[in-house]
Parts: C-alpha cells; structure tokens; sequence
C-alpha cells in the first residue's frame, strides 16, 4: 500500500501507485482534471505526492508517446494560420505543464533526434532552459555557466533606454544612454522580447590586443576619437522632492524664497536660482549648496504661550538644497499634490556622464572590464584598411576564462557588417561558424578574423596579426563620478562620536581589519594611531573604584562618583569604549577599570 498526500497532508491509500498516477495523468490531458495539477510517485519512500498549490514553478513540455512527439506540422501550421491557440494545445492534452516533483517520473528530450521510446516529453525549444537575460546571449551553448550567468547578470546593470516615457518620468537614479543600439549578432529572444525598443548597448570595433599595460587584467582601452563622436555617453537622472507638510495646530509648511527674519537664513547667493513661488527654473545650471526648492516650517517645539504668538522670527528654514558633491541642471520641474491633497513640488536634476578612466563597461559574455585609458586616436593602432578599433581588449582575458561566445561574435559582427544583416546567434541554434568564416572570405576579409595592423607610433607592420571584428558592449551603471568620494574632517554621529556613514552625509571612509594588516605589514604605526583616534577623547578614570568621573562646576574640579578622596586620572580611549561601560552600568554590571601605571 503507497499513502497519498495532498498538498502535504495524508489523504488515504492506493494498491498500486503507478497506475494510480498514470490515471490521473490521463485524465488530466482529457480535461477531466484541472491542469494545475501535478503528481509524483517517490520510489524511495513508496509514495504518491499530489500537489495544487499557489506559487509553485511550472513549465510547458510536449507530450511523447512511443516515441514521437504529438505536436505534428499541422498543429504548428494551425498556431501559424491562428487556427489554434496555445491553451488550445493543452486542453487538448499535446502539451502539459510540469512542476519540478511530477518532473522527476518523467525523460526530458532536449531536441527531436534525441527522442527513443523510454522519452515521456519533448522540450518546445532548447532556449527554454535559460532566463531571458541568459537567453540574449549569443552562442551561449560556446560558453561555460558561470560565465553566461555572469553575462546575464550584467545586461540587467546596463545604461540603455528603460522605457520610451523616461522625458515625463520621476524616477529614482536612473540612466538613459544617448545613442543606443540594437546588436548585429542577436537571439531569438531579441525578437520575442522587442529589444528593439529598450536596447541597452551600442556596436563597437574591437582589436584583441594589449597596449602598454593600460588593459591589463580585465582593463580595457578606449579611442577618444570615439567617445567623442558618442561612445557611451548618457544622461543621469535624480528627482529632488518637496512638499507642504501639515503639522497639529493647524501649521503648514510654506513652499517659498525664505524671508531674512527666518530661523537658518542662508545667504542670498544660496537662493539665486529660485523665482517667485520658491522653485528654481528649468535648465538651470547647479552645484554643490544651491538651494532648489526654497521653504519654510513652523518651529519644532512649540510651548503653550508661543501657540498664540506665532510671529515671523519664529519660523525656520528647511529648503531642500544640493547634497556635497553634487551638481547638474535642472530638467524639469513638476507641481502636484500628495496624497493629503498638500502641494508637492518634484524637481529632476540632470547630468551627463561621459566614459572616463575607471568606468565600466562589459560584453554580454561576462567579459567586464574598467577604462584604463582614453587614447587619442592617433596613438590607436590601425588595420590595413585605415580602421581604428573603437575598443582595445585584452587577449589575456580569453584562455582562462573560455569564452569562445565571446570571440564568435566578433567573427560574427564583422560579417553582419559587411553583408548588411543580422546574424542569428540563438543559443543551441545558431549560424554555424564555418558558414560565418566563408561568408567573410567571400568578403576579401581573412576567414579566421584576423587582420594586419600597423604601429601608429613607427607606423611599422606588427608582426602578429589581430584578431578584430564588431561587439555589442554595454555600458554599466557604475560609474567613477558617482563612487568618487574622499573626506578630511567633517561631521559626526551624535551617539558615538564616530564619522557619519556614506556619500551624501560627506562620511568618513571605513578602514577595516584587512586594510589595517597591510599597514601593520608595513610598520607604519604612526599613520595606523591617525587612522583609529577618529573618535578619540580624554575620560576621567578614579583609580580607587575604577569608574569614570566628571567635573564638578562649583568645586571646579574632577570628582569620582564612588569615593570622595579617590584620585582622578585622564584616560585616552575611544568613545565607543566608553559607550559600551556606560551601557554595562545600565545593565547594572560594574565596568572597574584598572590602572596598570598605578597599581
């Protein structure tokens, strides 16, 4: 007897299990059954599990029997003609969907001539088995997983159009790149998904060669030339938002240049750029301080008596201004309402970010790399035929790695370049490379993609030849203008004393347990003492009860909280220290400190 369990739960007994689950396949390809159900025979512990759940992944495949698929050419002639439908397919039982429990009772073929009689289901297509993002990758199947992983996880962080209404959007840190284009080697999914109208990445000329060690590693180098026609130049957005808060008591936030009587007036310079109602204009030109949204708060704390003497001086300043290290120009500017009906006003702020030194940029086989150098286009090395590669990658890059996707598509751009169309690089089911080698002989091209190349320096033939042909690459989000950050002094948390954290706040920059071995490695003490005093202070320690004391303004003298002839010592220790013995004493735990030089 083998126990059935529905959703989990024990349901009852059946004799004979796998005729029990034949059945209820059965009928469910009748339509008898509902199609979200699925059942699994565990020939381990001798059970039926049948499982309807919410949220559980499921996936089409083609019903086999005897081995021959029954989705036939006239199935795929009615889809073509809309005749049928794919729902249609199911209901009629040619294709079912499969969730992974019932997968384990059945042999998958992953294409058409794999199939024997021991096949219970056909794969609709072998892409099937990869995401969309993996699924945009061309020649896939020439590449190991990680690396097509690695190429799929890049797409996503790629600068290109996110959606076509981006001029009349408020979104948050986004990038938009100038001349976006479609890719020359593409999928399937290119199609299926519209690429077209979001690409993400532009057509560049590459040459696999090192230069001078400027792309070492995963470094690539760039033609100035290039970037200054538009190589990968886009836009930043960032939206600036205000609104009119109402407070208790009937106050209210007031959206205006702020008056000089006013709490925290700044300086008129600061509120330039603003017009009358208090909001900056479009295509103003910004920094670092400016103010773009000028408004006013009632004060914090009110008492009872200043509830009925509310005059101009009381209130404060509270416009929204440009955070350290930013600038821009205001793009558009947007007047609303919240969701309390107040006014809201939205300002976005623009900039243009063109490629520099330490800027990302990937190919779509997990083949990343940083700019290590702009090269005026005089100083890039040249093929036979006058071209200069847009792009310098490494070839060190390539054996370690075996991305073989990655040097196809090179082959496979070039060709598309010189025949004037698109090479279909569907993985599983791609051009074969032979038929790319003998279309770009046919071209008067080398078959193997390789070219002359000339020194621009001596102007001398190089003595190997270049691998060089087009690339779709992307450009990433991450960019050196927005990471760029450094800090001398500045301000504090409250609480620890310790540098405030991050960007925006103008924070200090964290010096971990790794960084600080390398300094110790070098023995420089002195720079380690600088670099871990950053909340540095002097506490007075009693050396009888060990407690930290305080000062006495009468007595105008140190005193110990325990004995009153105990002697006071100063102590240098960290804040946070210090913190922490005040916490145990909350705890009731007493934190005695002892004195070696006194004991």
């Amino acid at each position: 007897m083998a126990e059935v369990y529905l959703n989990g739960k024990f349901v009852g007994e059946v004799e004979n299990p796998v005729e029990f689950r034949e059945k209820i396949v059965a009928e469910r390809r009748n339509n008898k059954m509902d199609n979200n159900l699925n059942v699994m025979f565990n020939s381990e512990d001798g059970n039926l599990y049948i499982e309807s759940n919410k949220g559980r992944i499921r996936r089409p495949l083609i019903v086999v029997k005897e081995g021959k698929a029954l989705l036939t050419e006239t199935h795929i002639k009615q889809l073509d003609e809309e005749k049928l439908n794919f729902s249609d397919l199911v209901k009629q039982g040619i294709i079912e969907y499969i969730d992974a429990g019932e997968e384990e009772n059945l042999l998958v073929a992953f294409v058409e001539e794999d199939l024997t009689t021991a096949h219970t289901h056909l794969e609709i297509a072998a892409l099937d088995i990869l995401s969309l993002c993996s699924s945009l990758v061309p020649y896939g199947n020439h590449t190991p997983g990680a690396r097509l992983s690695m190429g799929s996880k890049n797409q996503k962080q790629s600068v290109g159009l996110y959606a076509t209404n981006f001029p009349i959007r408020m979104d948050m840190d986004v990038n938009v790149l100038y001349q976006p284009q479609t890719p020359l080697v593409r999928s399937i999914m290119h199609d299926v998904s519209k690429y077209d109208k979001h690409p993400c990445g532009q057509n560049l000329v590459v040459a696999v060669i090192d230069y001078k060690g400027y792309n070492m590693d995963d470094a690539i180098v760039l033609n100035k030339a290039s970037v200054e026609r538009g190589l990968g130049r886009c836009a930043y957005f960032r939206p600036i938002l205000a609104d009119e808060l109402r407070y208790s008591g009937g106050l209210m936030d007031e959206i205006t240049i702020p008056d000089k009587e006013v709490k925290g007036y700044k300086s008129e310079e600061d509120y330039k750029f603003l017009e009358e109602d208090g909001i900056i204009f479009p295509e103003a030109k910004i920094k670092e301080g400016d103010v773009v949204i000028g408004k006013v708060s009632p004060p914090r704390f009110l008492s009872s008596l200043d509830e009925y003497n509310l005059s101009l001086n009381t209130k404060r300043e509270s416009s929204l201004s440009l955070k350290h290290g930013e600038a821009g120009i205001v793009d558009l500017v947007l007047l609303s309402e919240n969701k309390e009906g107040n006014k809201m006003v939205q300002v976005r702020l623009r900039k243009q970010k063109i490629p520099e030194i330490g800027d990302k940029f990937t190919s779509r086989h997990g083949q990343k790399g940083v700019i290590g150098l702009v090269l005026d286009q005089a100083d890039v090395p040249f093929t036979a035929s006058g071209i200069t590669p847009d792009l310098i990658f490494s070839p060190h890059g390539i054996p370690s790695r075996m991305t073989i996707s990655h040097l196809i598509e090179l082959v496979g751009a070039k060709t598309a370049a010189l025949s004037g169309r698109y090479i279909d690089g569907t993985t599983f089911n791609s051009e074969p490379e032979s038929e790319l080698r003998k279309e770009l002989l046919a071209h008067g091209f080398k078959e193997n993609g390789t070219e002359t190349m000339y020194n621009p320096k001596t102007g001398k033939k190089m003595k190997a030849k270049i691998y060089v042909g087009g690339m779709y690459y992307l450009r990433l989000k991450h960019m050196v203008s927005n990471k760029m950050h450094s800090r001398a002094t500045g301000p504090v948390q409250l609480l620890t004393r310790q540098p405030t954290e991050g960007k925006a706040k103008e924070g200090g920059l964290r010096l971990g347990e790794m960084e600080k071995d390398t300094f110790v490695a070098h023995g420089a003490s002195l720079l380690l003492k600088e670099r871990f005093d950053s909340d540095r202070t002097i506490v007075p320690i009693c050396e009888e009860s060990g407690l930290a004391g305080y000062y006495d303004e009468f007595k105008k003298q140190y005193m110990s909280p325990l004995s009153k002839e105990g002697k006071i010592s100063n102590v240098e220790m960290s804040y946070a220290f210090k913190l922490l013995l005040d916490e145990f004493k909350s705890l009731c735990i007493y934190p005695k400190i002892g004195l070696k030089t006194k004991y």
